[in-house]
């Protein structure tokens, strides 16, 4: 028997009228947290490069999987045989280049564009191109797969010049807003400067959530170090004024620049702001 095939019955056993508890009382809708909090442990695990710890949060990411999987094998919908039937179809049908011995590839076959057209031709039934977007998704990450999608047709702007208009152009909208004092305004302003800002991934070659990820971490673990240094200075981060913060927030960033010296640093994996 192959791992997989023992993953599938242990998930089988622990939801057998013997098995465990808590995993008999599940259902898919409950278990969607914990299918998001294992895939943001996989990133998570991706962005440290650390393979074994990638190794383990991929796994529970694939027990999730299975589980959701085995609830409805129970209700008679499906087998764990018709999902990796399912994906292995829809992998072969998008690479006809690869897979298919009598298709005749076009100059562009393997491109993101040949791919979103092989995509348009599933899409049959479904009303607009926004449908292939899950509307779950992160808002950064969505409005930048929302932008991958429509510049696919040609509606976007010609180059970086014509995003950096448009982000000014958003931001004197929305300055307009905050002048009006229009809360309900402010919010749909405030959310077109975001959009736009997301767009601009696509022109420098980065991936906005990626990008946001990373400054995300970057700045807890500069604060972390004006939490050590305040601790070990005896001051009280209440208590200081922002003067005496902003020198502390220096003195971190000198750190931040020494520990990424260090190749076993896991600030490597982070890009600088």
């Amino acid at each position: 028997m192959s791992p997989f095939d023992t993953l599938v019955e242990i998930v089988s056993k622990l939801r057998s009228e013997k098995g465990c508890p808590w995993d008999r009382e599940q259902r898919p809708d409950t278990m969607r947290p914990y299918l998001l909090e294992e895939t943001h442990e996989v990133i998570e695990a991706i962005d440290s490069g650390d393979p074994h710890a990638l190794k383990q949060e991929l796994g529970d990411l694939l027990f999730q999987i299975v589980l959701i999987t085995q609830m409805h094998s129970e209700a008679g919908h499906f087998e764990m045989d018709d999902v990796c039937k399912a994906i292995s179809e829809k992998m072969e049908r998008r690479h006809p280049h690869v897979f298919d011995p009598d298709y005749i590839p076009g100059d562009d076959e393997g491109s993101v564009g040949a791919w979103e057209a092989r995509k348009a031709k599933e899409r049959e039934g479904k009303t607009s191109m926004m449908d292939g977007v899950p509307a779950s998704l992160p808002a950064l990450l969505r409005a930048h797969r929302v932008g991958e999608k429509v510049s696919k047709l040609g509606f976007d702007w010609p180059n970086l010049d014509g995003v950096r208009d448009k982000i000014s152009e958003e931001m004197g909208e929305l300055e307009e807003a905050i002048a009006l004092n229009d809360p309900e305004q402010i919010e749909a302003e405030y959310g077109d400067v975001l959009m736009s800002v997301a767009s601009m991934g696509r022109f420098l070659g980065q991936d906005p959530e990626n990008a946001l990820r990373g400054a995300n971490a970057r700045f807890a673990w500069r604060f972390r170090q004006v939490e050590s240094l305040a601790r070990a200075g005896g001051h009280n981060l209440h208590e200081m004024d922002l003067p005496g913060l902003e020198a502390l927030w220096d003195q971190a960033k000198i750190l931040e620049a020494k520990e990424k010296a260090s190749p076993s640093s896991p600030l490597q994996h982070t890009k600088k702001p």
